[in-house]
């Protein structure tokens, strides 16, 4: 009798610490829509890999960063970025830097949500990107600059929206090029459940 109770007490432990890992795996998986001015697209988050980003990232969209803001540089062979700008071009305010994530596993392919930043390492704030080709010449391994760039999470829905923001026509505008000629805009970026 002792033996079986322990038998089906080892068991029950298992299943247990399996469905805390579900629910753990489950719980680190966010969802944000961008409904734009093209469509709606939804990416999901991974902060497992990225748990600085995702936190730096979600804060944003609770903040209502992001609402209003426009992809201000487009490059149909490259990404499309936005989450900083307005159809103005002027920059939002943004909080502190957040430290490099770009040595987590996660590659810059199609489809991949990545942090845009400067030629230093640790100065991404609000502005994304999305690669729109595979374009592993912006992970840490293979970076010229030895550091790349975080990915933290993936388009889930709505890549036919981001080609289509793709294939805009572009110019310049001030001192900025790839511009599209006709704002896409971010309406409003929300978290999905």
């Amino acid at each position: 009798m002792t033996r079986s109770f322990n038998s089906w007490a080892r068991q029950a432990v298992v299943v247990t610490a399996l469905l805390c890992v579900g629910a753990a795996a489950q719980a680190q998986t966010q969802k944000v829509k961008f409904s734009t001015s093209a469509g709606d697209i939804v990416v999901e988050l991974d902060a497992a890999k990225a748990p600085k980003t995702v936190e730096n990232f979600v804060a944003y969209v609770k903040a209502g960063q992001y609402n209003g803001t426009i992809f201000h540089r487009v490059i149909p062979t490259f990404m499309i970025q936005g989450g900083g700008m307005t159809a103005d071009l002027k920059e939002k305010p943004t909080r502190a830097p957040i430290p490099l994530e770009s040595r987590n596993g996660l590659s810059n392919v199609r489809g991949t949500l990545a942090m845009a930043r400067t030629s230093d390492p640790n100065s991404a704030t609000a502005q994304f990107f999305i690669n729109v080709k595979d374009n592993d010449r912006l992970d840490a391994a293979n970076a010229r600059d030895g550091n790349g760039y975080a990915v933290f999470g993936k388009v889930v829905s709505g890549m036919e929206v981001v080609d289509k923001i793709r294939d805009v026509p572009t110019g310049s505008k001030g001192m900025h090029d790839d511009v599209p000629v006709t704002p896409v805009t971010i309406n409003k970026a929300t978290l999905e459940k």
